[in-house]
């Protein structure tokens, strides 16, 4: 891009997003700089045990003012642009509507996929911006061959973002810029340093924006009071791989795929959550080895790489952020739906995680585990 285009940079208050508006600038690009203002950290303070403030998150009123004070200190123009309306309607309803059915949401995916690129880009457009720039450590790329855009993984790959990434569009991708996909953590530090960011040395957030120390479950009951409503009642029968009764338990909002701890039973062997059976409030439990499994189905799957899968394709397959991904064959069994079959079977896959498929560094695309 000639630096005669203008740039609007989603600027999070964090380290990351702050040092490509650095860049930018320097590159002498005409930046503006977007936050968006998602959740009021304020909101349900107090509430059902939850605290009085919140502090060290994404998109917290801290990360507001951090980011307001980089643009100060570069020179650019700087907008708060405010979503919550849409933030709560497209990512923490389904968030509490996914964990009331017994399935473990992703609410990071569904805020980029539905809510941040696909504003950020309207209102880029909207201030004569050519394109958008975030702090994503990713990387995208234009294929002539294929004639499509390419997301592929970053240099740096322990903080690899593809994974949240899997629903960008071709038209997004093609207005995206990632500008830290080449560089380490380390050299995003030391460049912050080297234009004088006050926050060079600010922690990196590792929470859900809208769910204080990760419990939410204190969240679920805070933000179902507000709305005047309480926790259904999902509370039913630990059964076994046969159908055993073994226990009960007061709600399926309480276990995830993979779970060891407060089963609330005794035996011989540990136990671990293998299936939520949300229709029935059952939550079905076993021995680890029944924990694996050779297949997954996604559903509302999206294809980057690729505009359909014609023919089975061998790919890795990541299952949650931090999985190493494992090889597998991916078919297209329906519209929007493709079933992966592992080389190996793969321990607690987990409806309602995404599962995003990868050839080397291309992300071939992903979609959300039935």
């Amino acid at each position: 891009m000639s630096n005669h285009q203008t740039i609007a940079v989603a600027m999070s208050g964090g380290v990351d997003s702050s040092t490509v508006a650095a860049m930018l600038r320097a590159d002498d690009y005409n930046v503006v700089g977007l936050t968006m203002q998602l959740w009021n950290q304020r909101r349900l303070a107090g509430r059902e045990g939850m605290p009085e403030a919140v502090t060290g998150r994404c998109c917290s009123l801290d990360d507001v003012y951090d980011a307001r004070r980089v643009a100060e200190t570069i020179g650019i123009p700087y907008y708060v642009v405010n979503h919550e309306d849409r933030f709560e309607r497209d990512v923490v309803r389904p968030f509490v509507q996914e964990y009331l059915s017994g399935r473990t949401p992703i609410p990071c995916s569904l805020c980029n996929n539905h809510l941040k690129f696909d504003q950020l880009l309207t209102v880029a457009q909207q201030i004569g911006a050519d394109a958008v720039a975030t702090g994503h450590y990713a990387r995208v790329e234009f294929d002539e061959h294929r004639e499509r855009w390419l997301l592929k993984r970053p240099t740096d790959r322990s903080k690899d973002q593809t994974y949240f990434l899997f629903g960008l569009t071709q038209e997004q991708l093609s207005r995206t810029l990632f500008p830290l996909g080449g560089m380490t953590k380390p050299e995003v530090r030391e460049l912050a340093r080297k234009h004088g960011l006050a926050l060079a040395e600010k922690p990196d957030s590792q929470e859900i924006c809208f769910v204080p120390g990760g419990d939410y479950k204190k969240f679920l009951d805070a933000y179902l009071a507000e709305q005047g409503d309480s926790l259904p009642d999902t509370a039913g029968e630990l059964v076994t791989t046969d159908g055993r009764v073994i226990g009960e338990h007061s709600g399926i909002h309480n276990f995830t795929v993979g779970q060891r701890k407060g089963l609330g039973v005794a035996t011989g062997s540990p136990l671990y959550v293998l299936q939520i059976k949300g229709d029935k409030h059952q939550v079905v439990v076993g021995d680890q080895e029944n924990l694996y499994s050779c297949t997954l189905l996604t559903k509302r799957t999206n294809l980057i790489s690729t505009d359909d899968l014609r023919e089975p394709m061998r790919v890795s397959v990541k299952i949650r952020h931090r999985h190493e991904p494992a090889f597998a064959m991916i078919e297209k069994t329906a519209d929007n739906e493709i079933l992966a079959t592992f080389d190996q079977p793969q321990r607690a896959v987990t409806p309602g995680q995404a599962a995003v498929f990868y050839d080397g560094d291309v992300v071939v695309g992903g979609g959300w585990i039935s």
